[in-house]
């Protein structure tokens, strides 16, 4: 049987931690290198209800996209949500391994594989970054182009199929055809300047901030938010298959507890 270190070097050389931004917190953030390993399940996030499922499931590993730890901690006790987690976590023996940004900017990452699969070729990174041993395609996020062009409705069909259920939204402005194409999952609003630079028609992000949008808007760059957990859980239904074809022996799912902690609501009660 494997142990959690085989599967972290694994996921290391499919997304270098070396790729994370300074600020991150990536890596095994909770357990033993040295445990053996039969279950592993992947999800976006850590919360009550993913922890709920590896505990039941009997999992010893999960593989999550957001950090969990993010910040340091002073104490881990059980007064805090987050304490009451990890406690649950390292009583059940539970590993917790993240590769967040460096998973985003991985030559085969979110965002490529974002990118890819709304048919854009020559696909390059939006923001570059020094040169990495052993690794290519460095950089943040992508942009491409298509070959023809197409339209929105093309590109948010698209969406759909790689995600599922989509509500996105978009910024007001021109339904001009789309050439060039520029993608950030997550918060990837702050790329806004380096897409504009690109000379780019869309930018599809998870999730940007109201000024952003603005921003966008007034620089005649249509802005389309996908959501935040649609922009980048699906690239965790993938990790999992990865690992369970590296590793045959194990047992390895994407939760199926874990969902979007936003929905729309029903104008169907008006009641006040």
């Amino acid at each position: 049987m494997p142990q959690v270190t085989d599967i972290c070097d694994f996921l290391h050389r499919l997304a270098p931690l070396e790729l994370a931004e300074p600020w991150d917190n990536v890596g095994l953030l909770v357990g033993s290198r040295e445990q053996t390993v039969q279950r592993v399940m992947t999800c976006l996030t850590v919360t009550p209800e993913t922890v709920d499922e590896a505990v039941r499931e009997e999992a010893e590993l999960i593989l999550v996209h957001h950090p969990f730890p993010f910040h340091p901690l002073k104490r881990v006790t059980t007064d805090t949500p987050m304490g009451r987690l990890l406690s649950r976590l390292i009583r059940a023996e539970i590993s917790v391994y993240s590769a967040h940004t460096a998973f985003d900017s991985a030559a085969r990452g979110i965002n490529q594989q974002l990118i890819e699969r709304i048919g854009c070729g020559d696909i390059r990174p939006l923001v570059s970054q020094p040169p990495t041993e052993n690794v290519s395609a460095n950089g943040s996020a992508r942009y491409g182009r298509f070959l023809e062009p197409r339209s929105i409705g093309q590109i948010v069909a698209d969406l759909r199929h790689l995600v599922g259920r989509l509500v996105p939204r978009i910024t007001r402005g021109s339904d001009a055809p789309v050439q060039q194409v520029a993608v950030a999952c997550g918060s990837g609003g702050s790329f806004l300047q380096a897409a504009i630079d690109k000379r780019c028609d869309l930018f599809i992000v998870g999730e940007a901030s109201f000024h952003t949008c603005l921003d966008a808007k007034a620089q005649g760059v249509r802005l389309l938010l996908m959501g935040h957990y649609a922009s980048e859980r699906f690239a965790m239904e993938g990790v999992a298959e990865r690992v369970a074809q590296q590793f045959n022996t194990l047992t390895v799912w994407a939760s199926r507890d874990e969902s979007d902690p936003l929905e729309y609501c029903s104008l169907a009660d008006n009641s006040p």
